[in-house]
């Protein structure tokens, strides 16, 4: 977007749809032989960074990362593609939803590995939070996956405050009892309570 490019008001979730592919090679391997999950997020956090900034037109920097769960492994070898779309905006925040799919091109086998959303928020040039385009849902698809990013929202929310309940409430001493049944045990006595 140029200088003289009014800003638009809202954008369609295709407009920063992004795919990217890249073929795993060795180097990218560990020592069991399959892809390091490092190398995984750092894909995921580039294509996070294109959807973002290209439906923000800004430079846009990741926040936190959600759920980022492996599925399956990726071996050396295969394509893999990550696809990315903005599912939800705030005022400077985007939801970037991400989805990893790794073939395997001898066989044709195509196998979901990952899925993972990113919050990303769009800077100016000052470095401070800048507002972004509204999101324009245009099909059942965007809607839906916008009213989950507002759920997932509110859950993390919701755990968050629990735990920092639970946790401030939490006396060590007065509940060892919750490690009974772990696989830990305690290299100091106890102070008796």
């Amino acid at each position: 977007m140029t200088a003289s490019t009014p800003q638009l008001d809202y954008r369609p979730v295709a407009y920063s749809r992004v795919t990217l592919t890249e073929l795993m090679i060795p180097a990218y391997a560990n020592f069991g032989g399959k892809i390091h999950g490092g190398i995984l997020l750092s894909l995921m956090d580039k294509v996070a960074y294109a959807a973002a900034s290209k439906h923000a037109g800004a430079y846009c920097v990741t926040v936190s990362v959600d759920g980022v769960n492996f599925l399956q492994p990726v071996e050396v070898g295969e394509l893999v593609s990550l696809l990315a779309s903005v599912n939800y905006v705030g005022r400077t925040s985007l939801l970037v939803g991400i989805k990893v799919i790794a073939e395997d091109v001898r066989t044709g086998l195509v196998k979901h590995t990952n899925t993972s959303y990113f919050t990303m928020v769009a800077k100016n040039d000052e470095g401070q939070p800048a507002p972004v385009p509204g999101l324009l849902l245009e099909t059942p698809e965007d809607t839906r996956r916008f009213m989950e990013a507002i759920k997932r929202r509110e859950v993390k929310e919701q755990y968050r405050l629990e735990f920092d309940n639970a946790r401030t409430r939490l006396d060590a001493e007065q509940n060892l009892h919750l490690l009974d049944k772990e696989r830990c045990r305690l290299g100091y006595v106890p102070t008796p309570g």
